[in-house]
């Protein structure tokens, strides 16, 4: 079994903020999951400054489950023997010699910090203080700080507790079937990787679309914006999926190793590569501020300083109330030297397409002739569909990885680093921000910064897909 760490399972499990939203909504359901689908028997210790006693945490946790992917009769009543809950201030030592009580005789916890990035530091000294870091894990939730300086320091003061292998940074979204689905269809097939490159690849776009507007989440968005909320994680993370070289060697950083090389690869953004906008009603928003310029929408250009991809441009843009809720990437190839058929072919003819959400499915643009005399052809596109109803919910993926040590699928600091420094030249107010309608495609200033590479291409809701020739799964 391959180890981020030297301990093997971990025989307890910790969360701080077990009485918060992230608890409720991802932490209890997936719990009732590892002890229904993986048999997980260990110690599950609650700790909070809410003043509640275990029951009033056990009634939380079955309120959770009930509203959150269902009830399972037997895997509650296990889980419910198995929860403990400590109440107390994390800044107060007794908090934590309450919770080594609580541990018994377990050596290798896994400690669960679902609470602001800025009690990390307090947090990991009172495990230490109190013995309860020796030997253990800490996932922690993402934002991994707010600009380059803030993970540098937030990294330190975890590093003066946990080494970086007891680390397991998680963002959800590298848990997600279609994500690992791109790195496995890339490998695995022989007809992808000789083409994989500048030679044969045009140009690259990612877009994350979003319906819903901000309402609930104003004053936290306020202070992160589009850029921060998922361009500097997850679409930089579905970027190095799209673009790493294989992984080599059986190490399991293998992977990691590979995606670090390439984010390390990204040029830093300049203020030309960076479109802003906000959709007109946002400063409306309770929590937001009166004058607000934070972007509810991104779009940047971006290069890899690579061998394999110099020279390619990949445009990313992400953003609210836009027509629909997608995330997809179009891989453009270049047109043959010539048109053997003096045919005008659109540039956008021959990609591969992956839609990573709300449904899976990877489409091939290739041209066929039409029915008749003439050698003419029209596109159409080829589609491999599968719909994602079944796959383990990141979470429960995640939390099981990290309970046996493995770190493939969490941001290790050296990618995260990577990742700022991408951004780090256009955080904040460095470029415009521009207005666009709700339900638009983002501001118009977003076309200059395709130019002749663009247009950019919209997803299309599913049903449209329906045309297209079909391969069901």
């Amino acid at each position: 079994m391959h180890n981020g760490t030297s301990n093997g399972m971990s025989d307890a499990f910790v969360f701080f903020g077990a009485t918060g939203d992230l608890a409720y909504k991802q932490i209890f359901p997936s719990l009732q999951n590892l002890i229904r689908d993986q048999g997980m028997n260990i110690p599950i210790i609650g700790v909070a400054k809410a003043g509640w006693n275990l029951n009033q945490l056990k009634e939380r946790a079955k309120d959770s489950l009930e509203h959150h992917g269902g009830l399972d009769q037997v895997a509650w009543e296990k889980m419910e023997k198995l929860l403990r809950y400590v109440d107390g201030d994390y800044g107060d030592p007794a908090t934590f010699i309450e919770l080594r009580k609580q541990l018994g005789k377990a050596q290798s916890p896994l400690h669960y910090l679902a609470v602001p990035p800025s009690l990390f530091g307090t947090v990991a000294l009172g495990l230490q203080k109190a013995g309860c870091s020796n030997n253990s894990r800490a996932v922690i939730e993402k934002p991994f700080g707010h600009n380059l300086e803030t993970a540098l320091e937030l990294n330190r003061a975890l590093h003066k507790v946990f080494p970086e292998s007891a680390i397991y940074r998680i963002d959800h979204y590298l848990g997600k079937e279609p994500v690992q689905n791109i790195i496995y269809t890339r490998f695995a097939n022989p007809i992808f990787e000789p083409i994989w490159n500048r030679d044969h690849i045009r140009s690259i776009q990612l877009t994350m679309a979003e319906t819903y507007s901000v309402t609930d989440r104003g004053k936290f968005y306020d202070e992160t914006g589009a850029l921060r909320d998922v361009v500097q994680n997850h679409m930089l993370q579905v970027l190095a999926n799209l673009t790493m070289d294989p992984p080599t060697g059986e190490d399991y950083e293998a992977d990691r190793d590979s995606k670090a090389a390439l984010l390390k690869a990204v040029r830093p953004l300049t203020p030309n590569d960076i479109v802003r906008g906000q959709y007109n009603g946002y400063r409306d928003v309770p929590g937001v501020a009166p004058g607000s310029t934070v972007e509810t929408f991104v779009a940047i250009r971006c290069f890899i300083d690579s061998w394999r991809w110099a020279g390619v441009p990949i445009y990313i843009r992400a953003g609210k109330v836009l027509p629909m809720t997608c995330m997809e990437a179009v891989i453009e190839f270049k047109r043959p030297p010539r048109e053997t058929y003096h045919e005008l072919v659109p540039l956008r003819s021959s990609h591969v397409r992956f839609r990573i959400s709300p449904d899976i499915c990877i489409g091939m643009g290739v041209r066929v002739k039409v029915p008749g005399e003439r050698m003419a052809g029209q596109d159409v596109e080829l589609m491999l569909k599968s719909h994602a109803a079944h796959e383990m919910p990141p979470y429960e993926r995640l939390l099981g990885d990290a309970m046996h040590g493995h770190g493939e699928l969490f941001a290790r600091q050296d990618l995260v680093e990577a990742q700022w420094r991408v951004v780090q030249p256009v955080l904040d107010n460095v470029t415009p921000v521009y207005g666009y309608e709700p339900g638009s495609w983002g501001p118009d200033e977003i076309a200059q910064l395709i130019g002749p590479d663009g247009p950019w291409i919209d997803p299309k809701p599913a049903q449209d897909e329906a045309r297209s020739q079909t391969a069901g799964h």
